[in-house]
């Protein structure tokens, strides 16, 4: 089998911004008198925006206002980011741009549109990107596998001619399941479950280590099949 295409994650692989979407839905929620909890998190985190939206507002007590919710959340990620509160991962754009100069590479992100290319713009990688996809373009969010397969596809790839970069458990999930090689990427702040884990190929330490893995997959020095780090 021979891997000619990557797609990566964006949230907790490329910036560090997992923490604030988290800041964002507890804010949605405490201003409509509800709790957000670090469950809750767990449980949006890889949901498209439509699916966290709903979830947010029926958590809140307002279930019929999930077009409401996601504006607001949204907008306060865009903000964040345009006031540099979503800082590039060490090691990032050197990956992103090393495997692009070797192979076509997509984006999957379970992030909306609109976050998904303020965060690019703001780090001048829009360009290193064949294509990019969000969830919300998809029928389903992570771990459902649309969102990788729609990449691969944009990519003219199938899922088993990709490889991944993923952080959470659900997207682990998802890329697994359309079929990709996956290197996981593990959020310290947000570690992905065993069983999420037991999906990757292998298992980076950091950016740096992924970019190796990646750049070694893609010159057949390292098999699919291979044993994880």
């Amino acid at each position: 089998m021979t891997l000619a295409a990557v797609v990566f994650d964006m949230d907790g692989v490329l910036v560090e911004s997992e923490h604030l979407w988290e800041r964002n839905w507890s804010a949605y929620a405490a201003a409509h008198g509800a709790t957000w909890s670090p469950e809750d998190t767990a449980a949006c985190q890889g949901k498209s925006a439509p699916e966290w939206a709903a979830y947010l507002a029926g958590l809140s007590g307002v279930p019929d206002r999930g077009d409401d919710a996601e504006r607001a959340v949204v907008n306060g990620m865009i903000t964040a980011v345009r006031e540099g509160q979503a800082p590039l991962l060490d090691g990032a754009a050197a990956m992103v741009r090393d495997v692009a100069a070797r192979v076509p590479v997509a984006l999957a992100s379970s992030a909306a549109r609109p976050v998904i290319d303020a965060v690019l713009a703001a780090h001048g990688l829009s360009s290193a990107f064949t294509t990019t996809v969000s969830s919300a373009e998809v029928a389903r969010g992570k771990p459902s596998p649309d969102v990788y397969l729609e990449a691969a596809a944009r990519l003219g790839r199938t899922g088993t001619e990709c490889l991944a970069v993923e952080d959470s458990s659900n997207g682990i999930r998802a890329a697994a399941a359309a079929g990709l090689t996956v290197v996981a990427l593990p959020n310290p702040a947000y570690p992905p479950q065993c069983d999420a884990l037991a999906l990757a190929t292998d298992i980076a330490a950091s950016n740096d280590d992924a970019r190796a893995l990646l750049l070694a997959h893609l010159g057949g020095e390292r098999q699919p099949e291979g044993a994880r780090r």
